[in-house]
């Protein structure tokens, strides 16, 4: 999950950055939560007509802006909904108000607030790359299960529940066999065709397969172990900034399908081996 050669900031301002994510993601996963209508409505479409946006994906990323425009005034801002708006400190905030936006629409309990920030020296004022950029600190929240993840680079990924909070680790090695493998699907009919094809192939070679409808809560689970691996192609910046940095600093490796740098083209999360032998389904 990272790029470039320029000096990364310090230690401090790394573990303050993850603090901040903290504070954003938790006041926008209370606005979400709180503010959820007994029927929620489609506000808009993107790239398909199952593409769906709320009213309350537009109002959490608003809250996230001011929330991080307070903070930090210099840095720049990505949104799923408001794209990009350039800083001058070289980092930029990437966020999705709602991540698994659907789950949220049918009432299904499985979405969260992400917010990670990054650095990507070779862009300048250009919007970031996933290809290129270093997360540094990132924080997914769980409004409905009153979860928070974070993690700073370098500085490892805990999980908070109310009171508790725990340091992630991934668990031992799991054979390909015995593996609980989180997937997800695009919305253009097109690619889930190619999708279901790879998932077919796949879905005999393992313990089973979960398809949760929040990237962000795919990587974070990774990194406690509730899902040995996860895979998906077509993610977004937003969908895998805080959750990839979550699972790597938990002990993934999580790379793109050929091993590179995770982006649009696919994000692999897994430990050691179980890494290993799904990339080699993946590339077959």
């Amino acid at each position: 999950m990272s790029g470039g050669t320029a000096p990364l900031p310090g230690a401090e301002e790394v573990a303050a950055l993850r603090r901040v994510a903290v504070e954003a993601a938790a006041a926008a996963g209370e606005l979400v939560r709180t503010g959820r209508p007994d029927r929620v409505e489609v506000a808009a479409t993107k790239s398909t007509p199952t593409d769906v946006v709320t009213a309350m994906d537009t109002a959490s990323e608003r809250l996230l802006r001011e929330v991080l425009r307070r903070a930090r005034p210099q840095d720049g801002f990505l949104g799923e909904e408001g794209g990009h708006h350039p800083g001058t400190s070289g980092l930029t905030w990437v966020v999705d108000p709602v991540d698994g936006t659907v789950n949220y629409l049918y009432g299904l309990r499985a979405y969260a607030v992400s917010v990670a920030c990054v650095v990507d020296p070779g862009r300048g004022v250009q919007r970031p790359d996933p290809s290129t950029w270093t997360v540094l600190a990132g924080c997914v929240h769980d409004p409905t299960a009153g979860e928070v993840w974070s993690a700073a680079l370098g500085q490892g990924a805990s999980l908070r529940d109310g009171e508790r909070e725990r340091v992630l680790r991934v668990p031992g090695e799991v054979a390909l066999d015995r593996a609980l493998v989180g997937t997800g699907f695009g919305y253009d009919p097109v690619r889930r065709a190619e999708q279901a094809a790879v998932l077919a192939r796949l879905l005999p070679r393992v313990r089973d397969v979960r398809r949760i409808g929040s990237a962000a809560l795919d990587l974070c689970w990774v990194g406690a172990g509730r899902l040995d691996a996860y895979y998906e192609r077509g993610l977004k910046p937003w969908d895998m900034a805080a959750g990839g940095l979550v699972a790597s600093e938990a002990g993934a490796a999580v790379t793109g399908f050929d091993g590179g740098p995770a982006g649009a083209d696919g994000v692999l999360a897994a430990p050691g081996a179980l890494h290993t032998a799904l990339r080699a389904e993946l590339a077959g």
